[in-house]
């Protein structure tokens, strides 16, 4: 769902140093698609002025920059207005008298007491940003630049190349800096005592470059992703050990994902990333050459996360979360190929992918990513496509062309595969239903079907607006609810809630992330502090009330379709290795058992993508993707953060350990596998 927050927490920094003169970058989304651009202009008073913009499905950020620098290259005055990716207003200024540096947005304030060089991170700033970060940077003679109002700054570089455009070249450097967030951000930069930011490529999504030098960005993009690949590798040697032989696990209570029962201690043998045998405590036969003494933990599948916009970076979050399967539900075709084949070759620390394919239609609102199409022929051949490349649904997204849906819906059943998405504009989620979808994706895109028109552009933040606006009045006692809710059973309609992700919806200003609010002291503090940001506009108490009771009945209607015999899957769209204990723990409060939530994230997660001949269960000839949990799960729902082991494909990984490497505190104390006596 937000592939640009991603951008922007990969480029919370500050703006830049340059000469006297107007400096313009355009964003390019898949395909070369414009969807915005940035102005850098420096004024004859060294003010810098910075106006950017970016728009892509319907949505994306606005804002004014204006700052000037002090003598050492960091902010003297900084100011930034606008508008959030959803709509939040963006107000935030930052000043430096003497040593005393005092920042205030909407979400936070405070002062600082400066000791020598420092640069205020703006919490809502532009792309721009990081110009300034690296020109001060290069002036460290450590190479580390303290951040304010925490952090330090490093980089390294990883990558050069030597670029030509209109008669001119120049050689720009990748970068990767580190101490923002949980891993490395990449940038491309132009050599010289200021160093700039020269592009900024999230690789299968977004370039951001300079003007003018737009034909350099395949070729940069394609650097970069070597460069990342490189570093992945390394990172997946590091962190994953791998189990030679045959392993046992000893005594460890197995969670009955068909039942959604939890059993007695047993001992489970695994043996090329396979489960061998389950049997119970001492009666293996089987030599073990590794030994795992589970003490009694809770022994779970590993967790399907059904809603993912996999990147390559977010592999070690969610096996550290018990994530061992992956739903991809939309990205670049390319990217995602090669991702699936990294994973596959062991090379990508990153959880095993179930690829939905991706069909948009064209509109000035298109989401670009899989195949865009214009007619059914366009659809019929996407869907050939991804039926020969091995995928079992297609995801169709919000301005596909309504005329040729039930058609195109028809086509892929025959074809073998499920047919998922969001409702495209102009229909409502019961039209969806009727013409063949067998899932729906977000609880907002089936409450909708309550509050749109023919007339209604869902392809706007309307779509996020009017369910926060009305879902509050609606009641779910009446014909229209009940009648469509009975519907869904009949018709075994499977919801991909994404509950915790709409927690955004009430979100105020300040207030931590319900995301994450119970676990803030385990994340770095520049996460936490942007994790205080809200995304909706909301303009005073009694509408944060409003938009909060509207999403206290998302969660109920949700607790509804499940009592109803609704399928549920369970689905993220926000951030990795977090969201999907949230999501959980709002299953629970709609009324769910924490088993019952458990077996909607392993049981149903394999049911719904076609793997419970492989996996979702733990009985002999499935994968060995196991998760190891050091408390009960299955009557506090909150311990499912606490893992001390992971298991998949043949290799062992330790959350804490992971955790570490990320800059997060871990959750519970390693259980490492040791070789049998």
């Amino acid at each position: 769902m937000k592939p640009i927050l991603a951008f922007c927490c990969a480029l919370l920094l500050a703006p830049s140093a340059l000469a006297a003169e107007t400096l313009k970058y355009v964003a390019l989304v898949d395909g070369g698609k414009q969807a915005g651009e940035q102005t850098v202009t420096v004024g004859d008073d060294g003010t810098t002025h910075v106006d950017f913009i970016f728009k892509d499905n319907g949505r994306g950020p606005e804002l004014k920059e204006e700052f000037r620098l002090r003598a050492d290259g960091t902010f003297e005055r900084y100011q930034v207005k606008g508008a959030s990716t959803f709509g939040a207003p963006v107000d935030e200024t930052f000043t430096r008298d003497g040593d005393t540096g005092t920042w205030k947005s909407t979400s936070d304030s405070g002062t600082h007491t400066f000791t020598g060089t420092a640069l205020y991170t703006p919490l809502g700033g532009t792309p721009a940003a990081t110009s300034v970060a690296l020109a001060a940077l290069a002036k460290q003679p450590d190479g580390k630049l303290p951040l304010v109002p925490s952090g330090t700054l490093t980089q390294r570089t990883v990558a050069s190349m030597d670029i030509a455009s209109g008669g001119k070249t120049q050689t720009v450097d990748l970068l990767a800096l580190t101490g923002i967030g949980f891993t490395p951000s990449f940038v491309w930069v132009t050599r010289g005592a200021e160093p700039r930011l020269f592009a900024y490529i999230y690789p299968g999504f977004l370039q951001l470059i300079e003007d003018g030098w737009q034909g350099s960005a395949n070729a940069l993009e394609a650097r970069q992703k070597t460069a990342e690949r490189e570093a992945l590798v390394a990172l997946q040697q590091r962190l994953a050990h791998p189990l030679p032989g045959t392993t046992l696990i000893r005594n460890a209570r197995v969670f009955d994902s068909e039942k959604a029962v939890l059993g007695t201690a047993q001992d489970v043998v695994v043996r090329d990333g396979r489960i061998l045998s389950v049997s119970p405590v001492g009666l293996s036969r089987v030599a073990a050459d590794n030994v795992v003494d589970a003490g009694n933990r809770v022994l779970l599948p590993g967790l399907y996360d059904m809603h993912v916009h996999a990147g390559s970076w977010e592999g070690g979050l969610h096996l550290a979360a018990g994530v061992t399967s992956a739903r991809d539900m939309g990205n670049d075709n390319a990217t995602l190929q090669q991702l699936m084949a990294e994973e596959k070759d062991g090379t990508l620390m990153h959880p095993r992918v179930i690829p939905a394919g991706y069909i948009e239609g064209q509109s000035p609102h298109s989401s670009q990513g899989g195949f865009v199409v214009k007619d059914l022929a366009g659809a019929k051949q996407a869907i050939d496509w991804y039926v020969e490349h091995g995928y079992p649904q297609i995801k169709i997204y919000n301005s596909f062309p309504k005329e040729i849906l039930s058609d195109t819906t028809a086509y892929a059943h025959q074809r073998g595969i499920r047919v998922s998405g969001h409702v495209p504009a102009f229909l409502r989620a019961q039209d969806v239903v009727e013409q063949g979808y067998d899932e729906i994706q977000h609880i907002n895109q089936v409450m909708l079907n309550f509050f749109v028109t023919p007339e209604t552009d869902t392809r706007t933040l309307a779509r996020f607006y009017l369910v926060a606006d009305k879902t509050d009045a609606l009641d779910f006692d009446s014909k229209p609810v009940q009648d469509f809710i009975a519907l869904l059973a009949e018709k075994r309609i499977v919801i991909d809630p994404t509950l915790a992700t709409f927690e955004f919806i009430h979100q105020r200003e300040g207030q931590l992330s319900p995301i994450v609010a119970d676990v803030a002291d385990h994340l770095p503090p520049d996460v936490q502090r942007g994790r205080r940001a809200a995304e909706m506009d909301i303009p005073d108490d009694a509408t944060g009330a409003r938009y909060k009771r509207s999403f206290d009945k998302l969660v109920e209607f949700t607790g509804r379709l499940y009592r109803a015999g609704v399928p549920l899957v369970a689905g993220t769209d926000e951030l990795p290795g977090f969201t999907l204990q949230r999501e959980l723990e709002l299953y629970v409060q709609a009324g769910l058992t924490p088993s019952q939530a458990l077996q909607v994230a392993t049981w149903n997660g394999a049911t719904y993508t076609r793997t419970l001949d492989d996996a979702g269960s733990i009985v002999p000839g499935k994968r060995a993707d196991l998760v190891l949990v050091d408390g009960d799960p299955t009557t506090d729902i909150a311990d499912i953060r606490k893992l001390a082991l992971v298991i998949k494909g043949g290799r062992a990984y330790y959350p804490a350990e992971i955790h570490e490497a990320l800059g997060i505190v871990p959750f519970a104390p390693a259980l490492r596998v040791r070789p049998a006596r």
